[in-house]
């Protein structure tokens, strides 16, 4: 991600919370728009119960001052769970920060002006690359269903709709490419022959 693009857009599955997040924040610093996409696919190294404990000792974090005005708050969706980590890598506070925190945008499944882009992965936040074989993770997605996330189902049910759409987009890619191929060849063929004829 050293190149500068208008916008950068990330595929998040299968990539560590963490090593993402820092990624992003260092590039939203920088001055890069980023939107992180498919973020319910996260994953966080660890079994799941240690993530639930860990997560259910944070949603009990309230303000002593004016407990009434309820804050922090804690989000239960992955896209806000994931924007909440980068901002805590930022200094949101300050008017660099803040700039910074509008260039990102992040969501659940990938919705409709970011199917037809080209994603990028960040290969130094691969959970792949990562873990140790055999390691526990979990995904951020179940967490937030576990603490109330309530769309988990209806992602996955436009994602299965998503990947139908493009699977029947990239076979018409790959045989409008095929057609071209063979368009080429049969030009190059039918103007040898032309040539031959005039004695080139």
């Amino acid at each position: 991600m050293s190149s500068f693009e208008p916008v950068i857009v990330i595929d998040a599955k299968g990539h560590l919370l963490g090593r993402l997040a820092s990624t992003v924040a260092k590039q939203l610093l920088e001055g890069q728009k980023i939107v992180v996409v498919r973020c319910e696919a996260l994953n966080i190294s660890g079994e799941f119960f240690r993530a639930k404990l860990k997560y259910s000792a944070f949603l009990r974090k309230q303000t002593r001052y004016n407990a009434t005005r309820g804050g922090p708050w804690h989000y239960r969706a992955p896209s806000k769970m994931f924007w909440r980590t980068v901002r805590g890598m930022i200094p949101h506070k300050t008017d660099r920060g803040a700039k910074a925190m509008e260039r990102l945008k992040t969501f659940e499944g990938i919705p409709t002006p970011y199917d037809r882009k080209k994603r990028m992965v960040v290969p130094q936040a691969l959970r792949i690359l990562r873990l140790q074989p055999g390691r526990k993770y979990c995904t951020v997605g179940r967490l937030g269903s576990e603490f109330g996330w309530k769309y988990q189902d209806v992602v996955e049910r436009l994602e299965e709709r998503r990947k139908v759409k493009s699977q029947a987009f990239y076979e018409r890619k790959r045989a409008a490419r095929k057609a071209l191929v063979g368009a080429k060849a049969n030009v190059n063929e039918k103007t040898k022959t032309e040539l031959a004829a005039l004695g080139y």
